[in-house]
C-alpha cells in the first residue's frame, strides 16, 4: 500500500438477528492472542459467498474455510471484527459440529468453541453472518457519490476481519474462490476474472475463478453502477498473451478512464522486463475510490483515491507524477508482496521500501521528462525529519501484537527504505542488484518470505556479504547518520554519529555507510566503516558529501564550507541540491548552521534548474511560519523577503492562469510556475498574483471552464476565500459537498480549512456531521485546520472531543494518524495537553501510541529551537 477495507439469495440485512449471543467487544484478556494466532490450524482454501447491496446498511455472508487441524481442540482462535454471527459450524468427515463463535479482543480476534473436540486433520469452518458496511476506507464500506451507492474493500492490514472470519495473517496464502450478489446491472468484481452471472431471486450472482495463493489482506470486493473502459496490454518477451486491463470508476468519472488505460500498460511492460517475469495474475483491474487516501495493491485489483487514478484533460504536472510514482508503485508490489508476500508484518518494509524505490525508478524510464526519479530522493529527506525523532523504530520492526502493526506504515517504511534500498542498488550496480531481486522472486514465488530471505538472495547475486551488513546497518536500527566534513593537509576528516534536534539527546550509534562525496568535479565512493576517517580528496572547489543525494545520510560542515556550497548550489545536480537543501537546514535545526544561512540558501537556489531544488526553501520558510516562528514585524519581512525571491521568477516565466495556457511548457517549467503562484499567493500575499487568481477563480465558479488551469486550483481557491472570508464561506462549502469530483471537492474544503480564519474555522466546525459530508473531508478539515496558528487550537478542542467517535470508524490507518494532528504546535503547554487529552484514548484503543509520541515530541523540539535561536530566525530577513 502506499501513502494509507460478502450468500446466494437476497436477505433482510438490517432486521437480521444473529442466531448466536455475542459479548459487546471487550479489553483482551492474557490468553487471546495478541499477534499471531497459534498454530493449531492453518487455512488451505477459502469459499466466499456474499450478498453485497450499497444501498443497504449492512451486507451478509456465507463463508467455508478448509483447513488443517495440527492436534485435536475444544476451541480455536480466529479473527472477526463486529461480524452478526448466525451459524458456525466444522464439517469433519461428512460430519457436522457445532460451534460458539465470540469476538473476544476489539482489533478483532475471535474464539471458536465445538460442541465436541475437532479432531487432528482436515475440516472446514462453515460461517453465516452479516455484518455493517463502513463509511470510511476500512473493511467493506459503502460511499454515497451523486445519487447511487458504491461499495469497495481496504483490508490491509487487519481489516478483511472486518468483512469474512478468517484467518487474518500475511503467511496464510490459499486460494479464494468468491461469488458476489448484487443488484441487477451492477459490477462486481474480485481478483480473479468472472466465469459467470446467474439470478438470485431480484439480484444477480456473481461467480469467479479460484485465485492464485493469497493473503487474506490482498483480496479485494467491489460492487456499484461503475464506469468501466476495457483493453489490454500487448504481449512482451516475458509474457506471450494479452493482458486484459479495466479502469473502474464511479460514473461520474466516466469521462477520465482514458489516462489510465492508455499508460497502465507501458507500465506493466516495463515492471515485466525489470523481474524477466510475466505479469503474475490472469487480469488486471485498476479501480478508483472517492475516498481513499492512497493506493492498495489487491493482487490483480488495484485500488487507487480518484485524484491518483483519474485524470482529465492537461493534468497537473503533480497528478501525472504521482500516477507514474503509485502506479508503478503498486503495480511492482504484484510481484514483490503479492506474488512473493511477507511471513509476518514484521517485514512489511520489504514490500513497501523496495515497491517505493520501484515506483520511483519505473515511473521515471516511463516518463522521464517528469523527473519523477527525483522524488525518491525528496521523499527520503523528509522521512529523516520522522526517523530524527528518539520517538521512533528501525525499517524492521519486531511486531508483537495487533496493535503495533499500524506503526508500521510509516515514511520510515516508504521514505527511508526505499532510499536504503536505492543506496544499497546504486553501490551494487543495476544489474547485480536486479538479479538478486529475480533469484529472490524465483525461489519464493507465490509462497512468503522473510527478510534473511531476501538478504541471502541479495547476497548471492552480489558476492559481496559486506553490503548486506551495510543493509542491516541502516535496516535494524532507527535514526539518521550525520556526516562531519572537513578539510584537512593530505584531504577531507570525516567523522560519523547519529544526527539529533536541538534540545534532544540519542545513544551513539554507528552505521555502515555507501558514502560518495565530491570535491569540485572530483567524486570517491567508499563504505564509511568506523567513526572517523579520512578521504584523499584535495581541491578548491565546493565540499558536496552526498554526490547524487542518493545517500541516506545528512551532513554538516563549518560556517566557510556551508556558504561555500551555497555559492556552488544552482550549479549542483539536482538530487545534490535538495541533499544541500535538508541538511543545511537539518544543521540549523541541531543548532550548528546560522539561520541566516538559510535566507542566504533561498536566494542562491532560487537559481537552480530543477524546479523543486528553486522552491523548496520556500516550503521549508513556510514551515517555520506555521510553526508561529515569526513573530510581529517578522512576518511582513518575510513576506516581503519571500515577494523578493520568487516574484522576478514568476515574471520571467509569464502568468496566465486560463486552462491549457502552458499545454506546450516542458513539464518542469510548468512545476515551476505552479511552485511559484503558490508561494507568492499563499505565503508571501502578493497582490497581484492574488488578484488575477481571484478573478480566474470567480469566472470559473460562474461557469467558465476555461478560465482557470487545473494547476492553479489549490491557490486560486486560497486567495478567493482569503479575500471573501466568510461571505464566500457558505458558498464554497455547499458546492464541496455537491462536487464529485475529488480533485475539485477535496481543494475547496481545503481552502476553507486552512485559511487562517477563526471565524471561517468555527462555521466549519458547526457544519461536521452534515449529510454529505464524508468522514474524510471531516478529518481533511481538521488537518487543515490544525496546520495554521490562528485555527490550530480549535481543531485539537474538536478533536479531544470526539476522539472517541471518530476513533471508531475511522479504520486502523487513520485512527493510528489521529494524534499527529497536533504536532504542528510549538509550546510545552500545547504538548502537556497532547499528552494528557490522547494519551488515555491512545491505551484504551490501541492505536496511535507510536504516533503520539512522535507529535508531542516534535513540539517540545519546536518549542526548544524557539527557546533557543528564536531570536536569531526572527532576524533572519533583516
Amino acid at each position: 500500500m502506499r501513502f494509507f477495507r460478502q450468500f446466494f439469495a437476497p436477505v433482510l440485512l438490517a432486521t437480521a438477528a444473529p442466531l448466536i449471543a455475542q459479548p459487546a467487544q471487550q479489553a483482551s484478556s492474557p490468553s487471546v492472542p495478541q499477534g499471531l494466532l497459534p498454530t493449531v490450524a492453518a487455512p488451505s482454501a477459502y469459499r466466499i459467498d456474499l450478498t453485497i447491496v450499497p444501498e443497504r446498511e449492512r451486507f451478509s455472508g456465507h463463508v467455508e474455510i478448509d483447513i488443517d487441524v495440527k492436534e485435536a481442540s475444544q476451541s480455536l482462535f480466529i479473527h472477526g471484527r463486529d461480524l452478526a454471527m448466525h451459524k458456525a459450524t466444522a464439517r469433519v468427515g461428512g460430519q457436522t459440529i457445532t460451534a460458539s463463535y465470540a469476538e473476544v479482543d476489539s482489533l478483532g480476534v475471535a474464539r471458536l468453541d465445538f460442541a465436541r473436540p475437532l479432531p487432528a486433520g482436515k475440516a472446514t469452518l462453515v460461517f453465516d453472518y452479516d455484518a455493517p458496511f463502513g463509511a470510511s476506507p476500512s473493511g467493506l464500506y459503502r460511499v454515497k457519490v451523486a445519487d447511487k451507492w458504491y461499495a469497495w474493500t481496504q483490508f490491509q492490514s487487519i481489516d478483511a476481519r472486518a468483512a469474512f472470519p478468517g484467518f487474518d495473517e500475511p503467511g496464510h496464502k490459499t486460494p479464494f474462490t468468491v461469488s458476489l450478489t448484487t443488484p441487477a446491472g451492477q459490477t462486481a468484481l474480485t481478483n480473479a476474472p468472472q466465469t459467470g452471472e446467474e439470478k438470485a431471486g431480484a439480484l444477480v450472482k456473481h461467480s469467479f475463478a479460484p485465485t492464485l495463493p493469497l493473503p487474506t489482506y490482498l483480496m479485494a470486493f467491489v460492487v456499484g453502477p461503475m464506469a468501466v473502459a476495457e483493453g489490454s496490454v500487448a504481449p512482451t518477451p516475458e509474457r506471450a498473451k494479452p493482458l486484459p486491463v479495466r479502469i473502474v470508476a464511479t460514473e461520474p468519472n466516466r469521462e477520465k478512464l482514458a489516462f489510465a488505460l492508455e499508460n497502465t500498460g507501458p507500465i506493466v511492460t516495463l515492471l515485466e522486463r525489470y523481474f524477466g517475469t510475466p505479469f503474475p495474475f490472469p487480469k488486471l483491474d485498476q479501480i478508483a475510490s472517492p475516498v481513499m487516501q492512497g493506493a492498495m495493491e489487491n493482487a490483480g485489483a488495484d485500488i487507487y483515491g480518484d485524484p491518483i487514478l483519474l485524470l482529465g484533460k492537461n493534468p497537473p504536472v503533480g497528478q501525472q507524477q504521482l500516477f507514474g510514482m503509485v502506479v508503478a508503485h503498486e503495480l511492482a508490489h504484484q510481484w514483490f508482496g503479492d506474488l512473493v508476500t511477507p511471513k509476518w508484518w514484521d517485514d512489511l518494509w520489504l514490500n513497501e521500501s523496495f515497491a517505493n524505490w520501484m515506483g520511483y525508478r519505473i515511473g521515471n524510464e516511463w516518463r522521464p521528462d517528469l523527473k519523477i526519479g527525483l522524488g525518491a530522493i525528496d521523499e527520503a529527506f523528509q522521512s529523516m525529519n520522522t526517523d530524527a525523532l528518539t520517538a521512533g523504530r528501525p525499517i524492521r520492526q519486531p511486531i508483537k501484537s495487533n496493535a503495533e502493526i499500524d506503526s508500521a506504515f510509516d515514511a520510515v517504511t516508504y521514505g527511508k527504505g526505499g532510499q536504503v534500498v536505492s543506496m544499497i542498488a546504486s553501490y551494487l550496480g543495476d544489474e547485480k542488484f536486479r538479479n538478486g531481486v529475480r533469484l529472490h522472486m524465483d525461489r519464493h514465488a507465490y509462497g512468503s518470505a522473510s527478510s534473511e530471505d531476501f538478504f541471502a538472495s541479495l547476497a548471492e547475486a552480489a558476492g559481496d556479504p559486506r553490503i548486506v551488513e551495510a543493509l542491516k546497518s541502516f535496516v535494524h536500527q532507527q535514526g539518521v547518520p550525520v556526516v562531519k566534513l572537513a578539510r584537512a593537509t593530505n584531504g577531507l576528516t570525516v567523522s560519523q554519529s547519529r544526527y539529533h534536534l536541538l534540545g534532544s539527546q540519542v545513544p551513539p550509534q554507528e552505521w555502515l555507510i555507501p558514502l560518495c562525496v565530491k570535491l569540485g568535479e572530483t567524486r570517491q565512493c567508499s563504505l564509511l566503516d568506523r567513526p572517523t576517517a579520512s578521504l584523499p580528496l584535495t581541491g578548491a572547489g565546493a565540499i558536496m558529501p552526498n554526490a547524487g543525494g542518493t545517500g541516506y545520510y545528512r551532513f554538516s560542515l563549518d560556517e566557510g564550507e556551508w556558504v561555500r556550497l551555497i555559492e556552488a548550489g544552482p550549479g549542483l545536480e539536482p538530487g545534490e541540491a535538495l541533499a544541500l537543501n535538508d541538511s543545511l537546514w537539518a544543521d540549523m535545526r541541531a543548532g550548528h548552521a546560522a539561520p541566516a544561512l538559510l535566507v542566504k540558501a533561498a536566494r542562491s537556489m532560487a537559481g537552480h534548474a530543477y524546479s523543486e531544488a528553486a522552491t523548496e526553501a520556500g516550503d521549508r520558510l513556510a514551515g517555520l511560519r506555521r510553526r508561529g516562528l515569526f513573530p510581529g514585524k517578522t512576518l511582513d519581512a518575510y513576506k516581503a523577503t519571500l515577494d523578493a525571491i520568487y516574484a522576478p521568477m514568476l515574471a520571467e516565466l509569464g502568468f496566465d492562469p486560463r486552462a491549457g495556457a502552458y499545454a506546450a511548457d516542458d513539464p518542469d517549467r510548468r512545476a515551476r510556475r505552479g511552485s511559484l503562484v503558490s508561494l507568492l499567493a499563499g505565503e508571501a500575499k502578493d497582490k497581484g498574483v492574488r488578484d488575477t487568481l481571484v478573478a480566474a477563480m470567480k469566472a470559473d465558479l460562474a461557469g467558465d471552464a476555461g478560465a482557470l488551469d487545473l494547476s492553479f486550483l489549490s491557490a486560486a481557491l486560497g486567495a478567493y476565500v482569503a479575500q471573501g472570508g466568510q461571505a464566500v464561506a457558505g458558498d464554497l462549502f455547499t458546492r464541496a459537498l455537491a462536487s464529485e469530483d475529488t480533485v475539485r471537492r477535496g481543494a475547496m474544503l481545503s481552502a476553507l480549512a486552512g485559511s487562517g480564519d477563526q471565524a471561517i474555522a468555527q462555521w466549519l466546525i458547526s457544519r461536521f456531521g452534515q449529510e454529505g459530508l464524508r468522514p474524510t473531508d471531516t478529518l481533511r478539515m481538521v488537518r487543515g485546520m490544525a496546520s495554521e496558528p490562528a485555527t490550530r487550537a480549535l481543531a485539537i478542542d474538536w478533536l479531544v472531543a470526539n476522539y472517541d467517535s471518530v476513533v471508531t470508524g475511522a479504520g486502523i490507518f487513520a485512527a493510528a494518524s489521529l494524534p499527529g494532528i497536533t504536532q504542528s504546535g510549538c509550546s510545552a503547554a500545547e504538548a502537556d495537553r497532547a499528552e494528557a487529552a490522547l494519551r488515555p484514548k491512545v491505551v484504551q484503543y490501541q492505536r496511535g501510541a507510536l504516533e503520539l509520541d512522535r507529535a508531542i515530541e516534535q513540539i517540545r523540539a519546536c518549542a526548544a529551537l524557539r527557546t533557543a535561536r528564536g531570536s536569531e530566525i526572527a532576524s533572519m530577513f533583516d
